[in-house]
């Protein structure tokens, strides 16, 4: 099995869409995440095993950064040429991903905390797999 590292992410093109949200990557793809982001209060813990995209918007949500939680499964340079980051975590880490969003493993879920009066910005948590998706956005 390779090594993956963290990456930086860059600023994306974000549209709040009725049904979801679309991220335009920096090759002109386009990624669409399915329903209306569940509201939940300060934190975000999501289901165990998912894939864990955290998306962090400017106040007016139209660009944003993405970046993988502990994704081992795509090369550094489709993320550099995407734009989107990654971060690797050991069990039971802790690392702010951006000001004010802390991402930790625990167990084989993932935690999201957003100090909203750090971020200027929305802070959305996607958790994912072959047989479901979940869509959050943190509120005060």
């Amino acid at each position: 099995m390779s090594t993956r590292s963290n990456v930086p992410p860059s600023t994306l093109s974000v549209d709040l869409v009725d049904g979801g949200v679309v991220v335009e990557y920096l090759d002109g793809r386009e990624v669409f995440y399915h329903g209306v982001p569940d509201p939940v209060e300060g934190a975000v813990k999501t289901p165990p095993g998912k894939e864990v995209h955290v998306l962090v918007t400017e106040p007016d949500g139209l660009e944003g950064v993405m970046t993988y939680v502990n994704d081992r499964n795509t090369h550094d340079d489709i993320l550099e040429s995407t734009g989107v980051g990654r971060v690797m975590l050991e069990p039971d880490e802790g690392r702010e991903v951006f000001p004010g969003v802390t991402v930790s493993t625990e167990g084989y879920s993932v935690s999201v905390e957003a100090d909203l009066e750090v971020v200027d910005g929305r802070v959305f948590v996607f958790a994912e797999d072959e047989m479901s998706e979940h869509s959050y956005e943190i509120v005060d």
